[in-house]
């Protein structure tokens, strides 16, 4: 071990951290009132609010700019309410909001389908790029899909 640093010296910026003088926040950084505040820098001006935008409750406030173009709805928009009250550092906000995509996906087609559109389930997944340059990894994609659904479907209908 004690030949490491010499071992690698050859390596470009190998061992740059090696001495705790060298580091920034060496014994302990000095924080300033600002700083336990939150904030280190000015905050950029408030976007208006005009639709429902959620947030950490980590958080005091809202982000000065955020997305609009795709606010909570339906269920997977209670999902995602459901997420937020949850610390982020909890699998009980992360796992509700990978839900809520996959459900906002099926509500995406449910609502295409009200308006008389089919949607193209195949192009918009990308699948004929697929068939064209990966076709293997799909076969066996496909492969594995129809074998879990005959599964589910064999250990659904032995139910009595």
């Amino acid at each position: 071990m004690e030949n490491t640093p010499e071992k690698y010296k050859h390596i470009k910026g190998w061992g740059i951290d090696a001495d705790p003088k060298n580091d920034p926040t060496y014994p302990i950084k000095k924080r300033t009132n600002d700083e336990h505040k939150g904030y280190t820098w000015e905050r950029p001006s408030q976007q208006p609010i005009g639709i429902e935008v959620l947030h950490s409750i980590e958080r005091p406030n809202v982000t000065a700019v955020f997305g609009t173009s795709a606010p909570p709805s339906g269920l997977s928009g209670m999902i995602r309410r459901m997420a937020f009250k949850q610390s982020e550092n909890e699998y009980g906000h992360w796992l509700p909001l990978i839900l809520a995509d996959r459900v906002n996906v099926v509500e995406g087609i449910v609502e295409d389908l009200f308006k008389g559109h089919i949607p193209n389930i195949f192009a918009e997944k990308g699948l004929g790029a697929d068939w064209k340059f990966n076709r293997s990894s799909l076969i066996t994609k496909m492969a594995v899909g129809a074998a879990v659904l005959t599964a589910a479907a064999v250990l659904l209908s032995r139910r009595d």
